[in-house]
């Protein structure tokens, strides 16, 4: 079994496979224009964040019904718990959705069908999070927002992805000042492709308790000594750093400089399935390529469950970092 772990940092619309979506198109009548799933899988080759983006976007086509978010949520879940996650905090992106015609209802009603039951059928406990699209309006993430109002009992947080460059957090503070207003938690994607700076602008305008990514943190040391005093979680994405260009290879990362600095750093798969590695791959790959001892892969796995929105049941938290303390290490690295 592996290591236990919290997963911070997933998109459950980057969960989906190529088999899923071919499935998915023939359930749904929708032509997807790739001969088969090894086509789609060539596909999987990105130049930066946009490149990929672009594909993320055309093949949520295929997801039209309640019936298509619970699967693509239980594959996940199913996948995840192989992986030693015992508690996942998902993203979820209303407003691509929406846009094609696809209502809020079907959305969280479809992902809570297989989020209820997660527990019961893998063992992982789960919170949703609703992320807001940085490339699209103001004015349209705070109707996001109010379109979410019946579904705020399923709803843990908020957060902001999708393209970073041009997009400062400064531009969602009213949305993110409603969130708050709400009792919804909040994060953000910082300092991925964006400057240290948006890092520091979701901490002080839009108020967030975690930074997605931040790996540009190091950057500013003012910053990074801000982010240590203050425990603010960082919710790093190794593989998809790679795949994206962040950063050239693995070895390049900055995850051990980061520890070393004394930040709360986790590792998460943000879009497994086309950066190609789930949560344990990423802890294994960073275990391997960087060298990390085992006692930094079980601090890793410890700050996963510390930065968890676990607020409201402290006990879970509690068994959860005293499997993490119990773990055995076996032959593999994680």
């Amino acid at each position: 079994m592996p290591l236990p772990k919290a997963e911070l940092h997933l998109h459950i619309e980057g969960t989906l496979e190529p088999e899923l979506a071919f499935a998915l198109a023939a359930r749904n009548g929708v032509e997807l224009p790739y001969a088969d799933t090894e086509a789609l899988r060539e596909a999987y080759r990105f130049e930066d964040l946009q490149s990929f983006l672009n594909l993320y976007y055309e093949l949520m086509a295929v997801l039209r019904t309640e019936q298509d978010f619970a699967d693509l949520a239980d594959a996940y879940l199913a996948r995840a718990a192989a992986q030693g996650v015992r508690h996942a905090e998902i993203f979820f992106d209303p407003q691509a959705h929406l846009a094609r015609g696809v209502a809020m209802g079907t959305v969280v009603e479809g992902l809570w069908r297989a989020l209820g039951r997660s527990e019961e059928r893998h063992g992982v406990s789960t919170r949703l999070i609703m992320c807001f699209l940085r490339d699209e309006s103001a004015e349209s993430a705070l109707a996001t927002l109010e379109a979410a109002r019946p579904y705020l009992d399923r709803i843990t947080g908020v957060g902001l992805d999708s393209a970073e460059v041009g997009h400062p957090p400064v531009k969602f503070r009213e949305v993110y000042d409603a969130a708050a207003a709400l009792g919804l938690r909040r994060v953000a994607h910082a300092g991925e492709e964006g400057p240290p700076e948006y890092v520091t602008e979701a901490l002080d305008v839009l108020g967030v308790e975690r930074v997605d990514h931040g790996l540009r943190c190091m950057e500013d040391p003012a910053l990074v000594e801000r982010l240590v005093r203050d425990r603010v979680p960082l919710t790093l994405c190794p593989l998809s750093n790679v795949r994206l260009r962040a950063v050239d290879t693995l070895a390049d990362h900055p995850l051990p400089a980061m520890l070393d600095a004394g930040l709360l750093c986790t590792v998460n798969s943000d879009d497994p399935a086309y950066f190609g590695g789930y949560a344990d791959d990423n802890f294994a790959a960073v275990g391997t390529v960087l060298g990390l001892s085992r006692d930094r892969l079980r601090e890793l796995a410890r700050n996963s469950f510390l930065a968890s929105f676990l607020e409201d049941d402290e006990d879970r938290r509690a068994r959860y970092l005293a499997e993490v303390d119990a773990y055995e290490f076996g032959d593999t690295v994680a």
